[in-house]
């Protein structure tokens, strides 16, 4: 039996509490017109049941989840 993992955009394996970069502009739904810029740093992430996402508090959007193939381990 494989387990889950969950990888960023270089395949590195990604752990909760682990600071990602963001590498690409993006903008978040719902939330004023904020977009996060790339090279955002994302401290303590959050590892959810899917493995293509990550929970995250940036600035100020709490309980932000992003795609994992646009984040870098830091």
């Amino acid at each position: 039996m494989t387990e889950d993992v969950t990888k960023d955009s270089n395949g590195n394996i990604l752990a909760d509490g682990d600071n990602v970069t963001l590498i690409k502009d993006l903008k978040v739904k719902g939330s004023g017109g904020v977009t996060l810029k790339r090279g955002t740093m994302v401290k303590n992430i959050r590892l959810t049941g899917d493995t293509d996402e990550i929970e995250a508090n940036v600035d100020k959007v709490r309980g932000l989840v992003l795609r994992t193939e646009f984040v870098k381990k830091a």
